[in-house]
């Protein structure tokens, strides 16, 4: 094949990209350059209807499923072929950036923007995907509804899932009208493919440009309530209290300890806490938080798992509190898909970019669609390796160059034999 047939000579605009990407980034900005948009809030609907409108102006066909995941699709000369998907999402952290989720969305849409500009026409079709609430921030878990799409989650317990003022996703997603009438899931793909920025310092501290995503840490998120004894923050005695946050602010510690104790890979992270009654001169009576667990290696990870639970117990009883434990979520370690991986590589080493293999220590939709369709990663750098805060950072050169690598491994799919 040539170069004109296989489009190892194409380039994406990056100036367009970038401009998309700032334009996006003008729903829901904060006063510190981020963004704010929370999943199925009126301004993701704002986002979405931004992108469904630049899809439909790229000549894509747009529909939606009963989660709300969009997707836009190309035709290719064979349409009876499975496409090859790329995406992430648009909804935010409270305090997220321009980057976050974003970026994979708009860059599956840069593709197709300059497949148009050159009349480039695949064999398979191609399709950008923005799956719904991947953050969790608002409704956890995380990767939701591209974990109902994958059949790790039914369809039900999707829709169910609550914020913490009791709405739920169904609820949510008639309200913004993004209550689409096509089944989760079922739904065939070549390859699927997501272009992220690292969320992490690897690819600056090595001065890489690309990163060759190989797989995904591991994941366990917890719920704990820890319930003591409201009283008087004055005649109470000390040795008398049943403190409900003396016994979270120990097990934070914990939690913090097993991090460290399973170094170099292990994260662990309180994110959330809720404490009642909250008053300045109460003890304490009830305490909610969440505890977050990651490490590449399964057998690890249930480790961590094991002293949490045993530690909390002891916690609990030491200062005579109820316990409740829940893990509401699990997401083993993900290896990429060997084919999908090496398209990633000979997309970068085709274009000269610096690049290294990396494992995401986050979590992506990407880490799901891997059980239904042959899936990869790219990664760019972020400055400071700085993310989920609205100061995260990315070079146009590198946001460009994450969208070149990502049109080569499509075109290598799409237009496979």
């Amino acid at each position: 094949m040539s170069d004109a047939t296989t489009g190892k000579n194409l380039r994406i605009n990056g100036e367009r990209l970038w401009q998309s990407l700032m334009e996006m980034a003008k729903i829901g900005a904060t006063e510190k350059g981020g963004v704010c948009r929370l999943a199925l809030t009126d301004l993701d609907r704002e986002g979405r209807d931004l992108f469904v409108g630049w899809c439909k102006e790229a000549g894509c066909t747009v529909s939606v499923d009963r989660m709300g995941n969009i997707f836009a699709r190309r035709p290719g000369r064979d349409n009876s072929l499975p496409p090859v998907g790329t995406g992430s999402h648009l909804d935010s952290q409270p305090t997220g950036g321009k980057f976050d989720g974003v970026y994979g969305v708009l860059a599956g849409l840069e593709v197709i923007r300059t497949l148009n500009d050159l009349n480039y026409e695949t064999t398979a079709p191609i399709e950008v995907v923005v799956w719904t609430n991947e953050e969790g921030s608002r409704f956890a878990p995380a990767m939701v509804a591209s974990g109902v799409f994958a059949g790790v989650f039914d369809e039900e317990y999707g829709l169910t899932r609550k914020d913490l003022d009791g709405k739920t996703m169904g609820e949510e997603l008639k309200r913004i009208g993004y209550a689409g009438d096509l089944p989760v899931g079922g739904r065939k793909f070549g390859a699927f493919f997501e272009t992220h920025i690292e969320q992490g310092p690897i690819l600056e501290a090595e001065k890489k440009t690309i990163g060759i995503v190989q797989g995904a840490q591991g994941q366990r998120w917890y719920e704990i309530t820890l319930v003591g004894q409201e009283a008087h923050a004055g005649p109470t005695p000390m040795r008398r209290r049943k403190d409900a946050l003396l016994g979270a602010s120990r097990l934070v510690h914990e939690v913090n300890r097993i991090g460290l104790a399973n170094q170099p890979y292990a994260c662990a992270t309180v994110g959330l806490m809720q404490v009642s009654p909250n008053s300045r001169n109460t003890i304490p009576g009830k305490v909610f938080f969440t505890v977050d667990f990651r490490h590449p290696d399964d057998a690890t990870l249930s480790r961590m798992d094991a002293e949490l639970r045993t530690t909390a117990q002891r916690i609990a009883g030491e200062i005579g509190l109820q316990l409740q434990l829940e893990q509401i979520w699990y997401s083993p370690p993900v290896a990429f898909d060997k084919k999908c991986v090496a398209a990633v590589q000979d997309g970068a080493q085709t274009l000269g970019y610096e690049n290294m293999p990396i494992i995401s220590g986050a979590g992506h939709d990407s880490c799901y669609i891997a059980r239904v369709a042959p899936t990869a990663m790219v990664f760019v750098p972020c400055e400071d390796g700085i993310s989920h805060n609205e100061v995260e950072n990315a070079a146009p050169g590198d946001i460009a160059a994450g969208c070149n690598v990502l049109l080569q491994a499509m075109l290598s799919r799409a237009n496979a034999p």
